[in-house]
Formats: C-alpha cells, sequence, structure tokens
C-alpha cells in the first residue's frame, strides 16, 4: 500500500504545529481498531474497501498497518512519525508500522500513547485505522473507547480467529460491542449463518454485542460504490468518534501538561 506563520504568532513547536493549527476544531477525529487475521488471504482489499467508504463519506483516513505481515516501522517512523507517512491519494495517507506499538508501550502495558502521537502526527486525518494482531491493538486501545472491527471470511479457521479476538479484547480491554467485515462472494448463502453464528457466541459466552456486519467482495471494482452494508458500519463509526468526543473531559494543552509536572 505505498506509492504519501504570521509573524504576530508564536512559533510552532514543531513541524506539524501549523497544521495542527489549520485542523483545530475540525471534526471529531476516530481512532478503528481494526483487527489482522492471518486467515483472511484478501485483508489488503478490505482496507482499500474500508478507506474508500469513508472516503465516500468525506474524511481522510490514516491507515496504521502494523499487522505481522506488514512493512516494518523504520527507524524514522519511532523518531517522526509525520515524517514516515505516505500519502496514497486525496483522502488515504499510510504509515508501515509494523513492530511500532512496542515502542510505545508503558510501565502499565499501555501503548495508547502512540494514538496520541498519530494525532499530532497526521492532524488532516478524521480517521485513523490501526491495522495490527489482537494483542498488539489490546496494548494500544487499553483504557480507550472503541468498537473494534473484526475480520473474518468464508471458512472456519478465519472465525475461530476472530472469536479469539473479540474475546482477548473483550477481556483485555473490556470492549464489548464489534463489528464485522466478511471478505467473501455475497452470494455466498453461509454468510449471514457465520454472522449470526460468531454475534451467538459472542454474546452467550462473552457477553460481547455484534452491532454492525458487512460483505466485502474482493472481486468488486475498487471504485465502486460502497455497498450499503459497509456504508452503514462506516456511519456507525463515525458516530460513535462524535459520541466519544461529547464524553470526553476537555483537552489539555501541551503546555498544560509542562505546568502541572
Amino acid at each position: 500500500m505505498r506509492d504519501f506563520y504570521a509573524a504576530s504568532e508564536p512559533m510552532p513547536l514543531d513541524q506539524a504545529d501549523g497544521l495542527r493549527r489549520m485542523f483545530a476544531g475540525a471534526r471529531p477525529r476516530r481512532f478503528i481498531a481494526l483487527v489482522a487475521n492471518p486467515h483472511v488471504a484478501f485483508s489488503g482489499v478490505v482496507i482499500e474497501r474500508l478507506t474508500a467508504a469513508f472516503g465516500a463519506a468525506g474524511r481522510h483516513t490514516l491507515v496504521v498497518d502494523a499487522a505481522d505481515n506488514a512493512p516494518a516501522a523504520t527507524e524514522l517512523a519511532r523518531v517522526d512519525l509525520a515524517s514516515a507517512i505516505e500519502p496514497l491519494g486525496s483522502d488515504v495517507s499510510y504509515l508501515a508500522a509494523r513492530g511500532l506499538p512496542l515502542a510505545y508501550v508503558d510501565t502499565r502495558g499501555s501503548a495508547s500513547a502512540l494514538l496520541d502521537a498519530l494525532g499530532d502526527a497526521a492532524p488532516q486525518a478524521d480517521v485513523v485505522l490501526v491495522h495490527a494482531s489482537a494483542s498488539d491493538l489490546a496494548r494500544v486501545f487499553l483504557r480507550r473507547a472503541a468498537r473494534p472491527v473484526i475480520v473474518g471470511a468464508d471458512h472456519p479457521e478465519s472465525i475461530k480467529h476472530a472469536y479469539a479476538a473479540v474475546k482477548l479484547l473483550a477481556q483485555r480491554c473490556t470492549l464489548m460491542t464489534f463489528d464485522l467485515l466478511l471478505a467473501a462472494d455475497p452470494a455466498s448463502p453461509r454468510l449471514a449463518h457465520i454472522a449470526a453464528s460468531l454475534s451467538g457466541c459472542a454474546a452467550g459466552f462473552l457477553g460481547c454485542v455484534l452491532q454492525q456486519w458487512a460483505v466485502i467482495d474482493p472481486a468488486s471494482a475498487l471504485n465502486a460504490a460502497p455497498p450499503a452494508a459497509l456504508q452503514r458500519l462506516v456511519e456507525a463509526q463515525l458516530t460513535l468518534a462524535a459520541e466519544a468526543r461529547s464524553m470526553a473531559p476537555s483537552p489539555v494543552s501541551r503546555h498544560e501538561r509542562a505546568a502541572r509536572t
């Protein structure tokens, strides 16, 4: 996925400070946990279709690819995230990030500081899509409000892995709702049963709730309009961002944080 002051004002604190000012007060940013699934052959297509759906909704997406088979994060990314982000188009940017979550783990096992760093590095992004294993996402989204997006396919091993991801995120992060994307032929008669089975097991054994699910056809054209179910999933994720922002405390500036320490 590669191919991305006025004199009266104070000097910018860093290279991205001017962009942060430009986008101050913009739409709430959504951090989304997209769970990597090694048993799904079309994960790249899933990411492309998902970002296209966010683009159709007028959102710019930063794809943070930290899956086990993703390109490794460069040394530069560990020092200056903004300079390692590649634009892929008008509404998509990309960051190769395998191994990066571990670089942000604190003494309590949380890597949520990575999300803050990504927000600073890509102020133009309305959506930050973190594609990683469930264990890495559990570190990154620890103590964060999120509805993980689980990926599956039309075969049992992928659904077993999807269920295990739901279980891990529920137990470690108390994330009790999730969405599901199935990379499969929409004509398959098994898809509704797969979604219902996963939903039933998650509710019955974990107390988790499947909120939205959609099918992504790997054979569909990239420029095809997002299917209605995928549009609903995207809209629900964006609504969740607005709700989380309305419930969150007021942000504290860098200067205020420094004054309190």
